[in-house]
């Protein structure tokens, strides 16, 4: 039996289109809905959240996620990855080079820095999923009954490995990542690469237009006035040149 977004406590963002903010770290987690296939974006920050989200996926839309979108390599968005066995996993072509070897353990070494239950993160790290799919540019994804959805390359930015979600409709809906933060300050760590964040942002903007409902990474939805005062800010805050 399916239940309603409402009823869920996602939000519905477009018809088809919802997202839900996990606790914890205000992380967000989309899902996109077609006929054929299910698409999530972003996985959790544990096997836990990974399998809560699974469980309400799926009640949602009476089927198991499909697809899974990975838009940065950061704990909280992909160690739940794990819990979507079967799904086929996309991430931005070199992501995997964050999620094995040194970066497996700076990724372990981050969640611990930020709170993450030790235990939690160890059984999470040792499951971790690497994307089957490296997106290079940009790549359309067909979910059924006319959904198509398009994932774009729009880094380097956050990270070195930043794929957005651009799924069309009335409105279209772009999920950002990291790119775009709204209930903080973007996040700047070591990773991230400041030069080419301003020019990340135009691109999201190029893909979503002016009428597009923004889902940043953390906070609550915003308009293309908000991306583009953060890619300003963005250009002050690093000096960098226009």
């Amino acid at each position: 039996m399916t239940v309603t977004w409402e009823e869920s406590g996602w939000e519905r963002v477009a018809p088809g289109v919802g997202r839900c903010r996990l606790p914890g770290w205000d992380c967000t987690a989309g899902l996109v809905v077609g006929a054929d296939a299910v698409l999530l974006v972003d996985a959790g920050s544990g096997l836990g959240e990974g399998a809560r989200l699974r469980t309400e996926a799926q009640a949602l839309t009476g089927r198991r996620v499909t697809h899974l979108a990975l838009t940065h390599p950061h704990f909280d968005h992909v160690l739940g990855a794990a819990a979507f066995a079967g799904a086929e996993v996309f991430g931005a072509v070199g992501i995997d080079t964050a999620l094995s070897g040194r970066g497996r353990e700076e990724l372990r070494a981050d969640a611990l820095r930020h709170g993450l239950d030790r235990r939690v993160a160890e059984e999470a790290v040792d499951a971790l999923v690497r994307p089957r799919h490296a997106v290079c540019g940009e790549w359309t994804l067909d979910l059924g009954g006319g959904r198509q959805v398009l994932l774009a390359n729009v880094g380097p930015g956050h990270t070195a490995y930043d794929l957005a979600v651009l799924v069309p409709g009335d409105p279209e809906v772009v999920f950002c990542g990291d790119l775009v933060e709204e209930s903080g300050e973007p996040q700047a760590g070591p990773d991230a690469v400041p030069s080419h964040w301003p020019a990340a942002l135009d691109r999201l903007l190029e893909l979503g237009g002016e009428d597009a409902r923004y889902v940043p990474g953390h906070g609550a939805v915003v308009d293309a006035a908000f991306v583009r005062a953060q890619r300003d800010a963005l250009v002050a805050r690093f000096g960098v040149s226009q």
